[in-house]
């Protein structure tokens, strides 16, 4: 089994410095190597699952090991505290957006922690709790959701969606679309919730990334006969 020093000597190793400026531009803060995706991956699959592994490479706060240590978790294992924890250090982007809300909503306790989150004052936190909540919905079968929930929550995004944080904005797009696509009950009301929204703006910091018309999206997914088709997996 490699040890986190060996982890983040290999990880150095395959960093680049034109995938560390990239990063930089999408919102990912120092420190980091900038290590590919793919490469990441690569490690993944040496180290398959690792709960203390996992706490420990997060527990580094360099945001590879960091995105790494959400790749390899054991989500169930997650206590409500390691994910609160996760969270409060999750400034980067790509861990408040996806590396938090994978592991979350994984554990036992992703619903009830993503209810607390999006009270947050922290953007970044009140957007892992809105992705969470999306990636629940890609994950649990309807009849194991609180679908009264999820339609009250889509009638939250409609009030405050435009009056949220950037960031924020752009997760309740997303969590709007993961309604839409994967809980079926509540698909026409996800789409009639998107044009009552509307375009939503969020600022990208010039990079070529954009924030989908839910309602188009939502379409798309009914068009290609993958309505309500669940993920086995949210991690990528």
């Amino acid at each position: 089994m490699m040890t986190v020093n060996e982890i983040m000597t290999e990880l150095q190793s395959l960093g680049s410095e034109g995938i560390k400026k990239i990063f930089l531009k999408h919102g990912i803060k120092e420190p980091l190597f900038g290590v590919k995706i793919s490469d990441l991956k690569t490690l993944q699959k040496k180290i398959k699952k690792d709960y203390q592994l996992a706490l420990d490479l997060y527990g580094t706060g360099n945001a590879d090991a960091m995105y790494l240590a959400g790749l390899t978790a054991d989500d169930e294992k997650m206590t409500k505290a390691d994910l609160q924890k996760w969270v409060e250090q999750a400034i980067s982007n790509n861990i408040s957006e996806y590396t938090v809300p994978w592991v979350a909503a994984g554990s036992k306790f992703g619903y009830e922690i993503a209810l607390e989150w999006i009270e947050n004052q922290h953007d970044y936190i009140n957007s892992a709790g809105w992705c969470t909540l999306g990636n629940i919905a890609a994950l649990k079968a309807d009849h194991d959701l609180n679908i009264h929930s999820y339609r009250i929550l889509l009638s939250r995004v409609i009030k405050t969606i435009h009056t949220s944080g950037n960031r924020v904005r752009h997760c309740m797009n997303n969590f709007v679309i993961n309604v839409g696509s994967y809980i079926i009950p509540l698909t026409e009301e996800a789409i009639d919730a998107a044009s009552k929204i509307g375009v939503v703006y969020v600022d990208m910091n010039g990079t070529s990334c954009k924030t989908p018309n839910a309602a188009e999206y939502i379409t798309k997914v009914n068009k290609s006969g993958k309505l309500g088709k669940k993920k086995k997996t949210v991690k990528c």
